[in-house]
């Protein structure tokens, strides 16, 4: 899965336009987000075809500012402080979570800064809790 941070004009019809292009190109939304920083659209959304997504938005003049993959984390939703503690064993491995949201089946989507590193947390979170 690939998480693609895309800059989206603050305006009426971008976020419309994005999701238009997506569909037109029967690439499916897999989860993710959008925003507005300091009056900037940014959006991050979840796709299992990270270069194609990339392709059909950049082919419509949508800029993607980065396509990287994805830490995909199960947590148990019925027991308090899941997220507390799987951030608190990645800070403590010394891993950066950039970017976190949920996908559309309920699992943690994570964008790290050491993807290599966050995966070998990830694998011990679940051989830990599951």
């Amino acid at each position: 899965m690939y998480d693609l941070t895309i800059q989206l004009d603050h305006v009426p019809g971008a976020l419309a336009q994005m999701g238009e292009t997506l569909g037109n190109a029967g690439i499916s939304v897999e989860g993710g987000g959008a925003f507005t920083v300091n009056g900037n659209g940014i959006a991050h959304f979840l796709f299992e075809d990270g270069e194609a997504a990339r392709v059909a938005l950049e082919d419509v003049g949508i800029k993607v500012l980065a396509v990287r993959e994805v830490l995909v984390q199960r947590l148990k939703q019925d027991v308090p402080g899941q997220l507390g503690k799987l951030t608190r064993m990645m800070s403590d491995a010394g891993i950066n979570i950039e970017t976190l949201y949920s996908d559309h089946d309920h699992q943690l989507i994570l964008v790290v800064d050491n993807p290599q590193l966050g995966r070998q947390v990830s694998e011990a979170w679940m051989n830990k809790h599951f």
